[in-house]
């Protein structure tokens, strides 16, 4: 084992020995009531979820993460709603380490606080938003959840849409595909009976050249002798 390796050994030993060390001083109430919490926090936010502030580094995120899943990991409680809670909080850290998805959330939680500066008649200079007392905050995060419900609600119009212009693409790529199959069917058909109408044709130029009738010799009529009369 070289020097270099050392303090990384202890630093992961020291990291298990705090989570373990916070394993043991959570009780079933904090666990029951973490889980309450991530539950009723609006999905659409992952901050909420994780119980962050916006503009946290992922260092932070990480942190959170770790700490709250091993709180309520389904196995280290037996409190029946802790597989939902748990699969939320691994959606909202997973939005939150996705760089297109923390950009929308991020751009949303902004609009939401310009929102509320036009409504109060504020600016971004104002006392009340430069520190926000524990009522702009609520206000603000009320603001942010009409803005992501807006912007899911847009979403999900462009997407049924999209699917709309999709399946009206593929319907005429459907069309299409039917009518060279049946084109193909036709032309394998007009081919198959081919040699039919040659044959019939050709008993038809027979038939009309046959030889001469019964009775009719060589097929020429013999032009009568006129009498010459005197």
């Amino acid at each position: 084992m070289t020097t270099s390796e050392k303090p990384v050994e202890e630093e992961a030993q020291d990291e298990l020995a705090a989570l373990d060390a916070l394993e043991k001083e959570a009780s079933e109430f904090n666990k029951d009531a973490e889980i309450d919490r991530i539950l009723k926090a609006f999905r659409l936010d992952a901050y909420a979820v994780l119980n962050l502030q916006p503009g946290v580094p992922d260092s932070q995120i990480k942190i959170q993460y770790r700490k709250l899943s091993l709180l309520i990991h389904p196995d280290k409680t037996s409190n029946p709603s802790a597989p939902n809670a748990f699969d939320r909080l691994k959606k909202a850290q997973t939005e939150l380490m996705d760089p297109k998805q923390r950009t929308h959330l991020d751009e949303c939680i902004s609009d939401a606080r310009m929102l509320l500066i036009r409504e109060r008649k504020l600016t971004v200079d104002s006392p009340e938003v430069k520190e926000p007392n524990r009522e702009f905050i609520e206000a603000w995060r009320k603001k942010t959840v009409e803005v992501l419900v807006d912007a899911e609600a847009r979403r999900r119009k462009q997407l049924k849409a999209q699917l709309q212009e999709e399946g009206r693409e593929q319907r005429k790529q459907d069309e299409e595909v039917a009518e060279r199959k049946r084109r193909r069917e036709h032309e394998v058909k007009w081919e198959e009976s081919r040699e039919n109408r040659i044959g019939s044709w050709r008993d038809f130029k027979k038939g009309a050249a046959g030889g001469p009738a019964k009775g009719d010799g060589d097929g020429k009529q013999k032009k009568k002798k006129l009498k010459v009369l005197g």
